[in-house]
């Protein structure tokens, strides 16, 4: 694996907000916006790699800041000086064709208090003349879909741009034990099920072995019949991301599921009349 497939840091040089990374799941260069510099997360999962045994910065947002970073990292790709940084330099010219610049980072980016003015500032900069086409990608665990906020910002959202919604469970019982949250699973599809009524949404599935085992039976069983119900409730799936643990977690008995496990389970979620896609 390429080392900008293999390593994702949120950070970039001496960035606060803004890095880049060649991401599979976009099938090319992403450039992402940390919107939780403070690492704060509602959920924490068994799989996530962000260090938690180190202080986040200020929650706050400078936006000022982030504006002439996101700037900046644009000129970069522009110019094609991005090649020339150690991660990238080993990476193929076409899988380094801007795709998106994601909203993500190490936290929950729906409940960044600037999650608003964010959105504003990168729809406003990508429609300046001589700016790299791009899309805008909401990465979310759909916890904060129905906050004020939250849609407020997703208003600058065109019809092109997506948000990729986590379901990594079907009950709550494995809800808390993998993405370790006190949040009901009832919310999670409530608001995967009002936004993609509105706009097409692509669900991300992250599964996994833990503690040396994956997903029952009845677990896989209970996720299809959630993914069944979203698609009956006319939600719009354009895609559902079936994946596994790519780097490094914070929990060593995370480990990843194997890929012969997870192309059944994709057929399984084709044969409800949905697309998925293995990574």
């Amino acid at each position: 694996m390429i080392p900008a497939v293999k390593n994702h840091p949120q950070s970039f040089e001496q960035n606060r907000y803004v890095y880049a990374v060649v991401s599979r799941r976009s099938h090319g260069l992403s450039i992402g916006i940390n919107m939780n510099p403070d690492k704060f997360c509602n959920f924490d999962c068994v799989y996530c790699q962000v260090d938690r045994t180190t202080p986040g910065i200020d929650a706050k947002i400078d936006l000022r800041l982030l504006e002439e970073e996101l700037r900046s990292m644009l000129d970069l790709y522009r110019s094609g000086e991005l090649k020339k940084y150690a991660s990238f330099e080993d990476t193929p010219d076409e899988l380094l064709q801007l795709h998106d610049v994601a909203l993500s980072g190490d936290g929950e980016p729906t409940l960044c208090k600037d999650f608003a003015a964010t959105c504003e500032c990168v729809d406003r900069i990508r429609r300046e003349p001589g700016q790299p086409p791009f899309e805008i990608v909401l990465i979310t665990n759909a916890t904060g879909l129905h906050l004020p906020e939250v849609r407020q910002g997703l208003s600058f959202f065109s019809d092109q741009d997506e948000i990729w919604a986590k379901l990594d469970a079907g009950t709550d019982a494995y809800l808390r034990t993998i993405d370790r949250t006190g949040v009901k699973l009832a919310l999670i599809l409530e608001n995967i099920m009002a936004i993609g009524q509105r706009r097409p949404v692509i669900i991300q599935t992250l599964l996994l072995e833990h503690r040396r085992q994956g997903p029952s039976d009845q677990e896989i069983d209970a996720y299809l019949q959630r993914l069944s119900w979203l698609k009956d409730q006319g939600c719009r799936i354009k895609l559902v991301q079936v994946y596994s643990i790519a780097r490094p977690p914070a929990d060593a008995d995370a480990r990843p599921l194997d890929r012969s496990t997870l192309e059944a389970i994709a057929d399984r979620i084709e044969r409800l009349g949905l697309k998925a896609e293995v990574f």
